[in-house]
């Protein structure tokens, strides 16, 4: 591209002193090598390629068409004259022959009829002929030939006059000697002109064709110089205009997606393209800004989300530790204020032994709410991930432990029908007694809670293949099927248990519980049908370990 500079030039040696030459102004040569410009000039050049091929092409069928115009016009005319003049007189001469043939008066009139319209139609193709543009030579011939022709017709009339009057030999005689001397004469030079118009008009013919061959081949080849003329300006266009445009999408389209490693091609252009060009300097110099800003923005509202979340995250913990609380301390506030109660009413009546048991049970109630509390201290700390949660595994009797655990909701529940079937069972296994008296108390009193009104409750327990399978059975309103994925997850609820008290963390501990004793839990239900819980618990479980439960409660 043509750089300008707009810096005076020095004077040429010999002016006058000091005397400064302006250069190029800018702005025009802006305009000159503008993109309109450019276009324009090829469009222009475009124009002019057609009008002059278009021009050539038309000169050079005009060429042809004169040669055709000559073959159309004069030796085809002077070929359809010939050949009607040689019937015509041909006919003239058999016409004269019937003549002295003709038996009866109306045979003769009838071929002079014939000879008269004869006549007058040679006449017609002669002055028809002689109108047509001849050479010299073929006009000579052809006024031997008018000349010959009426020597023909004198002796012809002499002849229809000889036959008419009744002369008939004299007629054949002449018909057979002068007249037809004097025909073979005239029909010679027919005969002569019309071979020398045959050969002509080959000639024309001829050169008819190398006129047509030579201008389609020179209208093959203007064709050919427009096409790549045509090329040219196309690969102009795209390589001073196109491709730079785009070059400049891409590269404003690479912006757009915020990558600005991109260069600087086509700034130092004077036209709209270095105008583009140095557009999208500035555009990506605005968006590296913009990135910046953008990008420390994010980072501030990355923090003020967290902190939010951290603020959402700790009020939820309050709420759900208040409802966990009231929840899971229910259940022994209710059996301690049983026994309590009875003891007051049957004071004077009950023996020191039974005094005593039912101060056991208190007592074990209340040894029970302390170890809830613990727990849901410990599960509140879990939340934080601030400790681990103490697995303590002991000998326990599971078969006690789930009696001890159906008497007590007896007692919370005096409607609910619990039935216990235990089967083989392990005398002793290992385990932590306060977790799973908790789980298996938090699947029980779920499925008190919603059983319907005095629904029968199963509790099976039983060994199965070296694991005890415990599973609670109810009969109650059951589980939507879309929700037994998402069961076990924290503060998660079906959605058929609205207007049913409940956190939905119960079965989220009990999952925890269970996981810690290297057991698992599963869930089968339908709607409506009520739902059966199955735990499975190693009975070899290794005592005295700490399990960490931060992966469970993610």
């Amino acid at each position: 591209m043509l750089l300008t500079s707009s810096k005076p030039q020095a004077a040429p040696a010999g002016g006058p002193a000091g005397a400064l030459r302006p250069g190029p102004d800018p702005a025009r040569m802006a305009r000159l090598y503008s993109i309109r410009a450019r276009l324009s000039w090829v469009f222009l050049l475009f124009m002019l390629l057609v009008i002059v091929l278009g021009l050539f092409s038309v000169g050079r069928l005009n060429d042809v068409n004169k040669v055709s115009a000559d073959i159309r016009d004069r030796w085809l005319q002077t070929t359809r004259l010939l050949g009607d003049l040689n019937n015509l007189i041909s006919d003239f001469r058999a016409a004269e022959g019937a003549h002295l043939l003709a038996a009866t008066r109306a045979d003769e009139t009838a071929d002079e009829q014939e000879i008269a319209a004869l006549d007058r139609l040679i006449e017609q193709a002669e002055a028809a002929y002689g109108r047509i543009r001849h050479g010299d030579s073929e006009r000579d011939a052809f006024l031997r030939f008018v000349g010959m022709w009426h020597d023909y017709r004198d002796i012809a009339r002499e002849v229809i006059s000889l036959s008419r009057s009744h002369r008939k030999g004299e007629g054949t005689t002449m018909f057979l000697t002068t007249s037809r001397t004097a025909f073979d004469d005239a029909n010679n030079i027919l005969d002569q002109l019309t071979e020398r118009n045959v050969a002509e008009a080959r000639d024309a013919s001829e050169r008819s064709a190398a006129a047509f061959v030579e201008a389609r081949e020179l209208i093959m080849v203007g064709i050919l110089v427009a096409a790549v003329l045509l090329v040219a300006a196309v690969l102009y266009v795209s390589r001073t205009i196109s491709a730079p445009l785009l070059d400049l999408a891409q590269r404003m389209h690479r912006l757009a997606q915020n990558d600005t490693a991109i260069d600087d091609r086509g700034i130092e252009r004077s036209d709209e393209i270095g105008e583009m060009a140095r557009a999208v300097v500035v555009f990506r110099a605005n968006a590296i800004r913009l990135m910046e800003s953008e990008q420390t923005l994010a980072r501030q509202a990355s923090g003020l989300r967290e902190a939010l979340q951290h603020e959402r995250y700790v009020s939820t913990l309050q709420r759900n530790f208040v409802s966990m609380a009231s929840h899971e301390f229910r259940t022994p506030l209710t059996v301690i204020d049983g026994h309590a109660q009875r003891l007051i009413k049957m004071k004077d009546r009950l023996r020191p032994e039974e005094i005593a048991e039912r101060c056991g049970r208190i007592r074990g109630t209340v040894l029970r709410m302390v170890s809830l509390i613990d727990n849901v201290l410990d599960s509140s700390r879990l939340y934080d991930g601030a400790t681990q949660l103490h697995f303590e595994a002991r000998t326990l009797n599971p078969r006690m432990l789930l009696r001890e655990l159906c008497q007590t909701h007896r007692e919370m529940a005096p409607g609910a029908e619990i039935h216990e079937d235990f089967g083989d069972m392990p005398e002793a296994m290992a385990g932590d007694p306060k977790l799973l008296f908790q789980a298996f108390g938090n699947l029980l009193s779920n499925a008190i809670k919603y059983s319907r009104e005095g629904g029968p409750i199963d509790v099976l327990a039983r060994t199965e293949d070296a694991d005890l399978l415990v599973q609670v059975v109810d009969r109650g309103i059951g589980i939507p099927e879309r929700d037994l994925p998402h069961l076990f997850e924290p503060y998660f609820r079906g959605a058929n248990v609205t207007g049913i008290a409940g956190t939905g963390v119960g079965l989220h501990l009990v999952k925890i519980i269970v996981d810690l004793h290297g057991g698992a839990v599963t869930v089968h239900s339908r709607e409506g049908e009520g739902a059966r819980i199955s735990v499975r618990i190693p009975v070899h479980a290794a005592s005295g370990q700490t399990a960490d439960a931060a992966p469970a409660l993610a």
